[in-house]
Protein backbone atom coordinates (compact mmCIF):
# COMPACT_ATOMS: atom_id res chain seq x y z
CA UNK A 1 0.00 0.00 0.00
CA UNK A 2 1.24 3.77 -0.73
CA UNK A 3 2.04 6.17 2.13
CA UNK A 4 -0.99 8.44 1.82
CA UNK A 5 1.23 11.48 3.05
CA UNK A 6 4.18 10.74 0.76
CA UNK A 7 1.54 10.59 -2.77
CA UNK A 8 1.89 13.07 -5.13
CA UNK A 9 -2.25 14.62 -5.91
CA UNK A 10 -2.71 16.97 -8.59
CA UNK A 11 -2.85 19.90 -6.51
CA UNK A 12 0.90 19.41 -4.92
CA UNK A 13 2.30 18.60 -8.48
CA UNK A 14 0.31 21.74 -10.31
CA UNK A 15 1.20 23.79 -6.98
CA UNK A 16 4.89 22.43 -6.90
CA UNK A 17 6.15 21.23 -9.66
CA UNK A 18 4.76 22.35 -12.40
CA UNK A 19 5.80 25.75 -11.56
CA UNK A 20 9.18 24.54 -12.91
CA UNK A 21 7.79 24.61 -16.34
CA UNK A 22 7.63 28.14 -18.37
CA UNK A 23 5.44 28.99 -20.67
CA UNK A 24 7.62 28.65 -23.44
CA UNK A 25 8.35 25.11 -22.60
CA UNK A 26 4.47 23.94 -22.21
CA UNK A 27 3.88 25.30 -25.31
CA UNK A 28 6.70 23.02 -27.12
CA UNK A 29 5.47 20.38 -25.28
CA UNK A 30 2.19 20.94 -25.90
CA UNK A 31 2.56 21.16 -30.13
CA UNK A 32 3.98 18.06 -31.20
CA UNK A 33 5.10 18.97 -34.27
CA UNK A 34 7.52 21.37 -32.55
CA UNK A 35 8.47 18.87 -30.22
CA UNK A 36 9.66 17.13 -33.18
CA UNK A 37 11.70 20.26 -34.84
CA UNK A 38 13.68 20.97 -31.46
CA UNK A 39 13.95 17.41 -30.99
CA UNK A 40 15.48 16.91 -34.90
CA UNK A 41 17.71 20.04 -34.15
CA UNK A 42 19.66 18.28 -31.12
CA UNK A 43 19.62 14.56 -33.62
CA UNK A 44 17.24 12.74 -31.10
CA UNK A 45 15.18 10.55 -32.84
CA UNK A 46 11.42 10.61 -33.57
CA UNK A 47 8.73 8.73 -35.81
CA UNK A 48 9.26 10.00 -39.47
CA UNK A 49 6.78 13.15 -40.12
CA UNK A 50 4.91 12.41 -43.89
CA UNK A 51 2.27 15.26 -43.55
CA UNK A 52 1.11 18.23 -42.16
CA UNK A 53 -2.26 20.22 -42.50
CA UNK A 54 -2.91 23.52 -41.22
CA UNK A 55 -6.08 24.37 -43.56
CA UNK A 56 -9.18 22.19 -44.61
CA UNK A 57 -7.35 22.94 -48.30
CA UNK A 58 -4.27 21.01 -47.15
CA UNK A 59 -6.70 18.26 -46.40
CA UNK A 60 -8.57 18.43 -49.46
CA UNK A 61 -5.43 18.96 -51.47
CA UNK A 62 -3.30 15.82 -50.45
CA UNK A 63 -3.02 12.77 -52.28
CA UNK A 64 -4.21 10.46 -49.70
CA UNK A 65 -3.23 7.69 -51.95
CA UNK A 66 0.31 8.06 -51.51
CA UNK A 67 0.69 7.15 -48.19
CA UNK A 68 1.98 3.82 -46.71
CA UNK A 69 0.45 0.77 -45.81
CA UNK A 70 0.09 2.10 -42.03
CA UNK A 71 0.44 5.67 -40.40
CA UNK A 72 -1.09 7.00 -38.11
CA UNK A 73 -3.09 10.50 -37.91
CA UNK A 74 -2.65 13.21 -35.03
CA UNK A 75 -3.62 16.16 -33.61
CA UNK A 76 -1.14 18.24 -32.74
CA UNK A 77 -2.38 19.76 -29.51
CA UNK A 78 -3.63 16.69 -28.67
CA UNK A 79 -4.45 15.09 -25.23
CA UNK A 80 -5.64 11.51 -23.54
CA UNK A 81 -4.81 10.04 -26.96
CA UNK A 82 -8.61 11.95 -28.36
CA UNK A 83 -8.47 12.14 -32.14
CA UNK A 84 -5.67 9.43 -32.76
CA UNK A 85 -6.15 7.04 -35.75
CA UNK A 86 -4.07 4.52 -36.18
CA UNK A 87 -3.66 3.06 -39.70
CA UNK A 88 -2.76 -0.72 -39.73
CA UNK A 89 -2.85 -2.06 -43.21
CA UNK A 90 -4.10 -0.99 -46.50
CA UNK A 91 -7.55 -2.93 -47.77
CA UNK A 92 -7.86 -4.35 -51.31
CA UNK A 93 -9.18 -1.53 -52.91
CA UNK A 94 -6.80 1.86 -53.46
CA UNK A 95 -7.70 4.52 -51.14
CA UNK A 96 -9.32 2.33 -48.26
CA UNK A 97 -7.04 0.97 -44.94
CA UNK A 98 -8.04 -1.49 -41.83
CA UNK A 99 -8.10 0.17 -38.34
CA UNK A 100 -6.35 -1.76 -35.50
CA UNK A 101 -10.06 -3.42 -34.83
CA UNK A 102 -9.74 -4.02 -38.72
CA UNK A 103 -12.59 -2.24 -39.06
CA UNK A 104 -12.48 -0.20 -42.77
CA UNK A 105 -11.96 3.03 -43.50
CA UNK A 106 -11.48 5.30 -46.84
CA UNK A 107 -10.00 8.67 -47.73
CA UNK A 108 -13.39 10.80 -47.11
CA UNK A 109 -13.77 9.35 -43.32
CA UNK A 110 -10.03 10.11 -42.84
CA UNK A 111 -10.63 13.61 -44.64
CA UNK A 112 -13.34 14.18 -41.97
CA UNK A 113 -10.88 13.01 -38.69
CA UNK A 114 -8.22 15.45 -39.96
CA UNK A 115 -11.05 18.00 -40.33
CA UNK A 116 -12.40 17.82 -36.74
CA UNK A 117 -8.30 17.82 -35.29
CA UNK A 118 -8.36 21.24 -37.36
CA UNK A 119 -11.62 22.52 -36.23
CA UNK A 120 -10.21 21.96 -32.48
CA UNK A 121 -12.09 18.79 -31.11
CA UNK A 122 -9.09 17.06 -29.52
CA UNK A 123 -7.35 20.07 -28.70
CA UNK A 124 -5.82 21.11 -25.15
CA UNK A 125 -7.20 24.47 -25.14
CA UNK A 126 -10.27 24.02 -27.30
CA UNK A 127 -8.51 25.98 -30.18
CA UNK A 128 -8.45 25.28 -33.49
CA UNK A 129 -5.43 22.78 -34.16
CA UNK A 130 -3.38 21.45 -37.06
CA UNK A 131 -3.35 18.05 -37.72
CA UNK A 132 -0.38 15.61 -38.61
CA UNK A 133 0.56 12.03 -40.22
CA UNK A 134 3.43 10.18 -39.25
CA UNK A 135 4.71 6.35 -39.62
CA UNK A 136 3.53 3.69 -37.63
CA UNK A 137 6.40 2.31 -35.47
CA UNK A 138 6.95 -1.46 -36.32
CA UNK A 139 6.42 -3.37 -32.82
CA UNK A 140 9.71 -4.42 -31.35
CA UNK A 141 9.97 -8.65 -31.12
CA UNK A 142 9.73 -8.17 -27.23
CA UNK A 143 6.42 -6.93 -27.55
CA UNK A 144 4.77 -8.85 -30.21
CA UNK A 145 2.96 -11.09 -27.59
CA UNK A 146 2.24 -8.68 -24.54
CA UNK A 147 0.35 -6.07 -26.26
CA UNK A 148 -3.58 -5.82 -28.07
CA UNK A 149 -2.11 -4.92 -31.89
CA UNK A 150 -0.98 -1.59 -31.12
CA UNK A 151 2.52 -0.48 -29.91
CA UNK A 152 3.66 0.27 -26.24
CA UNK A 153 5.47 2.91 -25.12
CA UNK A 154 7.80 3.96 -21.92
CA UNK A 155 6.56 6.87 -19.46
CA UNK A 156 9.58 8.57 -18.05
CA UNK A 157 9.17 11.24 -15.33
CA UNK A 158 12.27 13.59 -15.73
CA UNK A 159 12.62 16.18 -12.82
CA UNK A 160 15.83 18.48 -12.28
CA UNK A 161 17.70 15.88 -15.25
CA UNK A 162 16.76 12.73 -13.52
CA UNK A 163 14.55 9.83 -14.09
CA UNK A 164 12.59 9.69 -10.95
CA UNK A 165 10.06 7.03 -11.88
CA UNK A 166 9.15 5.15 -15.10
CA UNK A 167 5.68 2.59 -16.39
CA UNK A 168 5.74 0.84 -19.78
CA UNK A 169 2.17 1.66 -21.51
CA UNK A 170 0.82 -1.83 -23.14
CA UNK A 171 -2.06 -1.34 -24.97
CA UNK A 172 -5.40 -3.69 -24.55
CA UNK A 173 -8.23 -4.30 -26.39
CA UNK A 174 -10.19 -2.30 -24.41
CA UNK A 175 -8.10 1.00 -25.15
CA UNK A 176 -8.31 0.04 -28.74
CA UNK A 177 -4.81 -0.74 -29.61
CA UNK A 178 -3.56 2.79 -27.57
CA UNK A 179 -1.45 3.32 -25.17
CA UNK A 180 -3.13 5.49 -23.28
CA UNK A 181 -4.18 4.43 -19.70
CA UNK A 182 -7.25 6.52 -20.07
CA UNK A 183 -8.43 4.25 -22.89
CA UNK A 184 -7.99 1.26 -21.01
CA UNK A 185 -4.18 0.72 -21.79
CA UNK A 186 -2.29 -1.17 -18.77
CA UNK A 187 0.62 0.83 -16.73
CA UNK A 188 3.55 -1.72 -15.83
CA UNK A 189 5.91 0.12 -13.25
CA UNK A 190 9.82 -0.30 -13.97
CA UNK A 191 12.26 -0.85 -11.51
CA UNK A 192 14.80 2.09 -12.59
CA UNK A 193 18.32 0.58 -11.84
CA UNK A 194 17.26 -2.68 -14.18
CA UNK A 195 14.75 -1.94 -16.80
CA UNK A 196 12.21 -4.75 -15.33
CA UNK A 197 8.25 -4.66 -15.01
CA UNK A 198 7.40 -5.18 -10.88
CA UNK A 199 3.35 -4.05 -10.65
CA UNK A 200 0.76 -3.40 -12.90
CA UNK A 201 -2.91 -1.44 -13.19
CA UNK A 202 -5.52 -0.93 -15.32
CA UNK A 203 -8.36 0.92 -15.50
CA UNK A 204 -7.61 1.70 -11.90
CA UNK A 205 -7.43 -1.72 -10.34
CA UNK A 206 -4.20 -3.34 -9.42
CA UNK A 207 -3.78 -6.41 -12.08
CA UNK A 208 -1.08 -9.57 -12.24
CA UNK A 209 -2.04 -10.55 -15.42
CA UNK A 210 -2.07 -9.22 -18.95
CA UNK A 211 -6.37 -9.51 -19.63
CA UNK A 212 -5.57 -9.95 -23.65
CA UNK A 213 -2.29 -12.57 -23.24
CA UNK A 214 -2.51 -13.88 -19.71
CA UNK A 215 1.18 -12.80 -19.55
CA UNK A 216 2.19 -11.97 -15.93
CA UNK A 217 2.91 -8.38 -15.64
CA UNK A 218 6.22 -8.59 -13.55
CA UNK A 219 9.27 -9.58 -14.96
CA UNK A 220 9.48 -8.17 -18.25
CA UNK A 221 13.14 -7.04 -18.78
CA UNK A 222 13.41 -4.20 -21.21
CA UNK A 223 15.68 -3.75 -24.01
CA UNK A 224 18.38 -0.74 -24.12
CA UNK A 225 17.36 0.39 -20.89
CA UNK A 226 20.04 2.92 -20.27
CA UNK A 227 19.64 4.04 -23.57
CA UNK A 228 16.15 4.69 -22.42
CA UNK A 229 16.31 7.11 -19.71
CA UNK A 230 19.22 8.99 -21.41
CA UNK A 231 16.62 9.57 -24.40
CA UNK A 232 14.22 10.70 -21.75
CA UNK A 233 16.85 13.38 -19.74
CA UNK A 234 18.83 14.53 -23.21
CA UNK A 235 14.87 15.44 -24.36
CA UNK A 236 14.98 17.83 -21.16
CA UNK A 237 17.89 19.22 -21.69
CA UNK A 238 16.53 19.96 -25.17
CA UNK A 239 13.70 21.99 -23.78
CA UNK A 240 15.33 23.55 -20.13
CA UNK A 241 12.33 25.50 -19.93
CA UNK A 242 10.61 22.18 -19.05
CA UNK A 243 11.98 21.24 -15.61
CA UNK A 244 9.28 18.50 -15.34
CA UNK A 245 7.97 16.30 -17.79
CA UNK A 246 6.81 13.13 -18.76
CA UNK A 247 8.79 11.87 -21.74
CA UNK A 248 7.23 9.08 -24.08
CA UNK A 249 9.44 6.94 -25.46
CA UNK A 250 8.80 3.70 -28.07
CA UNK A 251 10.70 1.02 -29.77
CA UNK A 252 11.10 0.34 -33.20
CA UNK A 253 12.46 -2.99 -34.19
CA UNK A 254 14.45 -1.49 -37.00
CA UNK A 255 15.74 1.90 -35.63
CA UNK A 256 15.43 1.05 -31.67
CA UNK A 257 14.15 3.70 -29.12
CA UNK A 258 12.37 6.94 -30.76
CA UNK A 259 10.62 9.83 -28.50
CA UNK A 260 7.28 9.71 -29.46
CA UNK A 261 5.91 12.98 -27.30
CA UNK A 262 6.37 15.16 -24.09
CA UNK A 263 4.03 15.95 -21.65
CA UNK A 264 4.04 18.99 -19.58
CA UNK A 265 1.44 17.43 -17.06
CA UNK A 266 1.95 14.01 -16.75
CA UNK A 267 -0.66 12.31 -15.42
CA UNK A 268 0.10 10.61 -11.66
CA UNK A 269 -0.95 6.86 -11.97
CA UNK A 270 2.76 5.86 -12.49
CA UNK A 271 2.62 5.51 -8.44
CA UNK A 272 -0.26 3.06 -8.42
CA UNK A 273 1.88 1.45 -11.80
CA UNK A 274 5.25 1.42 -9.27
CA UNK A 275 2.75 0.84 -5.97
CA UNK A 276 5.72 3.84 -5.08
CA UNK A 277 4.74 7.74 -3.90
CA UNK A 278 5.87 9.80 -6.02
CA UNK A 279 6.56 12.89 -3.53
CA UNK A 280 9.23 11.66 -1.76
CA UNK A 281 11.50 10.67 -5.08
CA UNK A 282 11.04 14.64 -6.09
CA UNK A 283 11.87 16.33 -3.09
CA UNK A 284 15.19 13.66 -2.59
CA UNK A 285 16.46 15.50 -5.98
CA UNK A 286 15.43 18.70 -6.32
CA UNK A 287 18.47 21.43 -6.06
CA UNK A 288 21.15 18.57 -6.89
CA UNK A 289 23.66 19.65 -9.39
CA UNK A 290 23.26 17.22 -12.24
CA UNK A 291 26.09 17.12 -15.02
CA UNK A 292 24.57 15.79 -17.49
CA UNK A 293 21.70 12.65 -18.82
CA UNK A 294 24.34 10.38 -17.98
CA UNK A 295 24.95 11.42 -14.98
CA UNK A 296 21.22 11.97 -13.97
CA UNK A 297 20.77 8.12 -14.58
CA UNK A 298 23.81 7.05 -12.76
CA UNK A 299 21.44 9.31 -10.07
CA UNK A 300 18.48 7.54 -10.35
CA UNK A 301 19.70 4.12 -9.99
CA UNK A 302 21.74 4.88 -7.04
CA UNK A 303 18.66 6.27 -5.34
CA UNK A 304 15.30 4.54 -6.54
CA UNK A 305 16.76 0.85 -7.38
CA UNK A 306 13.72 -1.38 -6.51
CA UNK A 307 16.05 -4.42 -4.23
CA UNK A 308 13.27 -7.10 -5.12
CA UNK A 309 14.45 -8.47 -1.77
CA UNK A 310 11.79 -10.92 -1.70
CA UNK A 311 12.64 -12.49 -4.66
CA UNK A 312 15.81 -12.71 -4.30
CA UNK A 313 15.55 -14.57 -1.41
CA UNK A 314 13.04 -16.96 -3.07
CA UNK A 315 15.34 -17.75 -5.85
CA UNK A 316 19.02 -17.72 -3.57
CA UNK A 317 17.33 -18.21 0.11
CA UNK A 318 18.61 -15.73 2.60
CA UNK A 319 21.95 -14.38 3.12
CA UNK A 320 23.49 -14.34 6.20
CA UNK A 321 26.51 -11.92 7.38
CA UNK A 322 28.27 -11.25 10.34
CA UNK A 323 29.20 -7.56 11.75
CA UNK A 324 32.39 -7.63 9.89
CA UNK A 325 32.41 -9.04 6.33
CA UNK A 326 34.99 -9.17 3.32
CA UNK A 327 33.62 -6.98 0.62
CA UNK A 328 34.72 -6.69 -2.90
CA UNK A 329 35.02 -3.53 -4.29
CA UNK A 330 35.08 -2.31 -8.14
CA UNK A 331 37.41 -0.39 -8.88
CA UNK A 332 37.45 2.65 -11.72
CA UNK A 333 39.57 0.07 -14.09
CA UNK A 334 37.30 -2.88 -13.42
CA UNK A 335 39.25 -4.82 -10.79
CA UNK A 336 37.31 -6.21 -8.22
CA UNK A 337 39.46 -5.24 -4.99
CA UNK A 338 38.61 -6.89 -1.45
CA UNK A 339 38.20 -4.36 1.51
CA UNK A 340 37.02 -5.47 4.96
CA UNK A 341 34.29 -3.46 5.87
CA UNK A 342 31.93 -3.16 9.17
CA UNK A 343 28.23 -4.18 8.95
CA UNK A 344 26.35 -1.68 10.40
CA UNK A 345 22.35 -2.36 10.46
CA UNK A 346 21.91 1.31 13.29
CA UNK A 347 23.16 3.39 9.87
CA UNK A 348 21.42 4.25 6.85
CA UNK A 349 23.65 4.77 4.03
CA UNK A 350 27.47 2.39 3.62
CA UNK A 351 30.18 4.70 3.62
CA UNK A 352 33.88 4.03 2.00
CA UNK A 353 37.38 6.06 3.01
CA UNK A 354 38.14 8.95 1.53
CA UNK A 355 42.01 8.05 0.87
CA UNK A 356 40.39 4.61 -0.38
CA UNK A 357 37.99 5.75 -2.57
CA UNK A 358 40.33 8.65 -4.42
CA UNK A 359 43.06 5.25 -4.75
CA UNK A 360 40.19 3.41 -6.28
CA UNK A 361 39.47 6.09 -8.92
CA UNK A 362 35.95 6.63 -7.79
CA UNK A 363 36.15 10.30 -6.88
CA UNK A 364 35.83 11.11 -10.55
CA UNK A 365 33.84 14.21 -10.64
CA UNK A 366 31.51 11.85 -13.29
CA UNK A 367 31.42 9.47 -10.34
CA UNK A 368 29.80 11.69 -7.66
CA UNK A 369 26.40 11.67 -7.42
CA UNK A 370 25.67 14.41 -4.88
CA UNK A 371 27.29 16.58 -2.06
CA UNK A 372 25.47 15.11 1.15
CA UNK A 373 22.77 17.82 1.94
CA UNK A 374 23.75 17.58 5.67
CA UNK A 375 27.01 19.54 6.78
CA UNK A 376 29.99 17.25 9.35
CA UNK A 377 32.05 19.35 12.31
CA UNK A 378 35.67 18.47 11.40
CA UNK A 379 39.13 20.10 12.14
CA UNK A 380 38.81 22.39 9.26
CA UNK A 381 35.09 23.42 10.08
CA UNK A 382 31.99 22.27 8.92
CA UNK A 383 32.05 19.68 5.29
CA UNK A 384 29.84 18.09 3.52
CA UNK A 385 30.27 14.68 1.58
CA UNK A 386 30.58 13.62 -1.55
CA UNK A 387 28.33 10.42 -2.69
CA UNK A 388 29.68 8.36 -5.00
CA UNK A 389 28.12 5.17 -7.50
CA UNK A 390 29.82 2.55 -6.04
CA UNK A 391 29.19 -1.24 -7.33
CA UNK A 392 30.05 -3.80 -4.32
CA UNK A 393 29.82 -7.66 -3.96
CA UNK A 394 28.50 -8.88 -0.30
CA UNK A 395 28.22 -12.97 0.04
CA UNK A 396 28.41 -13.38 -3.87
CA UNK A 397 26.06 -10.83 -4.37
CA UNK A 398 26.68 -8.13 -6.43
CA UNK A 399 24.97 -4.42 -5.16
CA UNK A 400 24.89 -1.11 -7.47
CA UNK A 401 24.26 1.27 -4.72
CA UNK A 402 25.59 4.80 -3.41
CA UNK A 403 28.49 5.32 -0.72
CA UNK A 404 29.19 8.59 1.18
CA UNK A 405 32.87 8.86 1.27
CA UNK A 406 34.28 10.49 4.95
CA UNK A 407 37.53 10.17 6.88
CA UNK A 408 37.75 6.76 8.18
CA UNK A 409 41.55 6.55 8.79
CA UNK A 410 40.71 6.12 12.56
CA UNK A 411 38.74 3.34 12.33
CA UNK A 412 39.06 -0.01 12.29
CA UNK A 413 37.39 -0.76 9.01
CA UNK A 414 37.70 1.37 5.42
CA UNK A 415 34.07 0.60 4.78
CA UNK A 416 30.43 0.20 5.89
CA UNK A 417 27.66 -1.34 5.13
CA UNK A 418 24.38 0.20 6.35
CA UNK A 419 21.13 -0.72 5.92
CA UNK A 420 20.13 0.39 3.22
CA UNK A 421 22.18 -1.95 1.30
CA UNK A 422 21.31 -4.98 3.61
CA UNK A 423 17.89 -5.88 1.91
CA UNK A 424 17.48 -9.92 1.56
CA UNK A 425 20.27 -10.51 4.32
CA UNK A 426 20.10 -11.52 7.78
CA UNK A 427 23.08 -10.31 10.25
CA UNK A 428 24.71 -12.37 12.63
CA UNK A 429 25.49 -10.76 15.73
CA UNK A 430 29.26 -11.55 16.67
Amino acid sequence: MLNASSILGMNARNRLYLSFNAARGRAIADSKLRTKKILAKVGLPTPQLLAVFKTPADVYNFDWTSLPDNFVLKPCSGFGGGGITIIRKKAKRVGEWRLMDNALITVPELQLRALDILAGQYSLHNLPDQAFIEERIKIARIFQNLAFQGTPDVRVIVFNKVPVMAMLRLPTAASGGKANLHQGAIGAGIDLAIGMTTWGVCQGQPIKNIPDTGRPISGIKLPVWNTILTLAVKTQEAIPDLGYAGVDIIYDKDRGPMILELNARPGLEIQNANLVPLRKRLERIEGLEVLNAEHGVRIAKALFAGRFADRLMAEEGIKIVGSVEEIKVLADNDAKVPVLARVDTGAFRSSIDKELAKKLGLLKKTNILWKDRFEYRSATGLQSRPVIGLTFWLAGRKIKTSFSVADRSKMRHQALIGRNDLAGFLVRPD
